[in-house]
């Protein structure tokens, strides 16, 4: 599929490129899709948490009162969890939320995103995307002739350089990727897509088998 190639100031370039079908215009599969976005989001969760048990906690060595004749309730520590400043039952304790999706899962969920903003026609293919200078005015001035200006916008490039870094990094609603590196998240948490040509071409290479 041909598409036309925009440049910086939105305007349409005597030249195209193709979108491969196998990439760019598969049918959805909204089920891989939640599946490598539920992989992708449990990835970023930290698994720090941590509580002491009763074992951890300090206090608590000796038994606090003989076991019968008091009158109370029988206990062998001070440091239990039904006790004042006892250790946690079943507090959280360290751990991997990391889940495994198969390969073939995460690239179709890719290529479904892909398929569904060029279906939904919410995206522009650039010639270039590289700054001359670190001024987010001009970034800002791309986008606007671009139709992307108030949109929620991934931009895919295949060099991220310092000047289109520094330029968009405080720019609201703009989320800023490598091609190789993107995921179905970054994709579906967007509005609108731009894509430079060298991405286009690095996708249709890799993401066709």
């Amino acid at each position: 599929m041909k598409v036309n190639i925009y440049n910086k100031e939105g305007k349409k370039t005597s030249t195209k490129v193709d979108l491969d079908n196998r990439v760019f215009k598969v049918e959805p599969n909204e089920h891989c899709i939640y599946l490598a976005i539920k992989s992708e989001l449990a990835a970023k969760r930290q698994g720090t948490s941590s509580s002491k048990t009763r074992s951890e906690v300090s206090g608590g060595g000796r038994k606090p009162y003989k076991q019968k004749g008091t009158g109370n309730a029988r206990v062998g520590s001070t440091r239990n969890p039904a006790r004042v400043h006892g250790g946690s039952a079943f507090g959280p304790k360290p751990r991997d939320y990391n889940l495994k999706i198969n390969r073939k899962v995460r690239t179709l969920a890719r290529k479904s995103a892909l398929s569904m903003k060029v279906l939904n026609e919410s995206y522009k293919v650039l010639n270039d995307l590289s700054m001359d200078e670190i001024k987010t005015k001009d970034f800002l001035f791309v986008l606007k002739k671009l139709d992307a200006y108030d949109k929620k916008t991934l931009v895919i490039t295949e060099n991220i350089d310092n000047n289109l870094f520094l330029s968009s990094r405080n720019v609201k609603n703009v989320n800023l990727v490598n091609v190789k590196s993107f995921s179905t998240y970054d994709i579906m948490n967007s509005n609108y897509l731009l894509i430079d040509k060298n991405s286009v071409d690095y996708l249709n290479k890799n993401l066709m088998k």
